[in-house]
């Protein structure tokens, strides 16, 4: 199972909003207010047998307020 960290800048004042609709679809482990270049943290778990450039393009992307997302894949658990 792949573990994706997503950060998420939003549009001035609507982190709250965003965050509130990424809880709405239940596709995060994990989402953080966060400071610094992005606005939110979100963790997450794709399905293993899903495209991920897709499921975050059909999932979160569609989000209104969100202006930018950077993704890690990450490979290994120490």
């Amino acid at each position: 199972m792949t573990c994706l960290f997503v950060q998420i800048r939003c549009r001035p004042g609507t982190a709250y909003q965003v965050a509130d609709e990424i809880a709405k679809r239940e596709i995060h482990s994990e989402l953080y207010s966060t400071s610094g270049a992005y606005d939110l943290l979100l963790k997450m778990y794709p399905p293993a047998d899903v495209d991920i450039g897709r499921f975050i393009n059909d999932n979160l992307l569609d989000i209104d307020g969100i202006e930018r997302t950077y993704t890690t894949q990450t490979y290994n658990t120490f």
